[in-house]
């Protein structure tokens, strides 16, 4: 079963460790020290916070795919929903590896669906490169698009994380 994303940037990451903790009644599954995520079955939501330096706020949405084909089906939705979709493989964004589709929606809200594939050392590296606001966005050269994908090197969403 997939399960909602959702990703925040705060300015007060202990604070906020301590209020979502609270809200959730558990501790976050994911902690570093500038991000933190909790993987709760109740709601089935994939919650994460990190201290970037962009402003406050929701950073993305998102989906996160049980499996590979999972996610290939949400990218061929994403595709159907008629927005620039461009994809991420292979990505290394919040302590994790992950394959991904990015997209905006019709107000600019970004959207990732992914499928993590394990582990990582290091918030972000990789196939993604930095923009000068400090936000990460996949290198159109590295990531060609699928048959199910449109809009090849036009304008990626911005994106990182996980």
């Amino acid at each position: 079963m997939n399960r909602f994303h959702v990703h925040l940037n705060v300015t007060d990451l202990e604070a906020s460790l301590r209020f979502y903790t609270g809200l959730f009644a558990t501790p976050p599954t994911v902690l570093e020290s500038d991000y933190a995520k909790w993987m709760l079955d109740d709601p089935r939501v994939n919650f994460a916070i990190s201290r970037t330096g962009r402003a406050a706020g929701i950073d993305h949405l998102g989906i996160q795919a049980d499996s590979a084909e999972a996610l290939h089906g949400l990218g061929a939705r994403l595709d159907a929903a008629g927005g620039t979709v461009v994809p991420e493989a292979g990505a290394v964004c919040c302590y994790a590896r992950s394959d991904k589709y990015w997209t905006e929606d019709p107000q600019g809200t970004r959207w990732e669906t992914f499928h993590t594939l394990g582990r990582a050392t290091t918030y972000h590296a990789g196939s993604a490169v930095c923009a000068s606001d400090a936000a990460c966005a996949p290198d159109p050269d590295a990531s060609a698009p699928t048959a199910a994908v449109r809009g090849a090197g036009c304008g990626a969403p911005k994106s990182c994380c996980c």
